[in-house]
């Protein structure tokens, strides 16, 4: 596979509790001259980050980030404020322990509530799939899909693991038609990668994929 065309699947990410405006910059950089998908930063680099990229790449910030047991207003709040401030994507982390006590309305209301506050921007949904039982996945998928969301997301990166080749999988055969499929965590090859867009992922999650083509040159 080309390796421009895995760089065009990947959201250049940078989630550090530590990151600096210093190296949000040097992250947009890198994803403006290697052509990705989007940046995604923390919410409070938004605004700064909009005016520095110019339009060149797409901003895309976290909600409800990393844990998503913040209440439906807070998510909504939120998301609306990244939008205001400029974010052109939006990944949000549902309530897992909602999931695991099958209040599926609840988290059903909660992703279309979110999209609502996107305002027509890109809207992904988390579901932290190192934390689901194989049952409780197939279960987002359609919820993911009844709520209309863009994209079902595999994991934050800050859990116990990330995105697996079985995630994808079961997104794949699950999810409907017009929902989009982020593998995210633990990506850390061009082989991975290519393993992962081959499967169904339509988006990335990584920092290693630049990293790694900046190594070579």
């Amino acid at each position: 596979m080309d390796i421009k065309e895995i760089l065009s699947k990947c959201d250049h990410t940078l989630l550090s509790v530590t990151a600096t405006w210093a190296d949000i910059k040097a992250l947009i950089d890198d994803g403006i001259k290697y052509h990705t998908a989007s940046v995604c930063i923390p919410p409070c680099y938004v605004s700064d980050a909009k005016k520095y990229a110019e339009g060149k790449v797409a901003i895309c910030t976290v909600i409800g980030f990393p844990n998503g047991y913040n209440t439906k207003e807070v998510k909504v709040f939120e998301t609306a404020d990244a939008v205001k401030n400029g974010a052109d994507e939006i990944d949000m982390v549902i309530n897992i322990g909602d999931l695991k006590a099958k209040r599926y309305e609840k988290i059903q209301d909660e992703i279309i509530a979110v999209k609502e506050a996107c305002s027509g921007k890109i809207l992904k949904v988390i579901i932290e799939t190192c934390l689901l039982t194989e049952e409780e996945k197939i279960k987002m998928c359609e919820i993911v899909t009844a709520a209309k969301a863009d994209f079902i997301k595999t994991s934050t990166g800050f859990s116990k693991a990330g995105a697996t080749r079985e995630d994808v999988i079961i997104f794949k055969k699950h999810v409907g038609k017009d929902v989009k499929i982020k593998a995210a965590g633990g990506i850390s090859s061009i082989e991975d990668a290519e393993d992962f867009v081959s499967l169904g992922a339509d988006r990335l999650g990584t920092s290693r994929v630049v990293k790694i083509v900046k190594e070579r040159k």
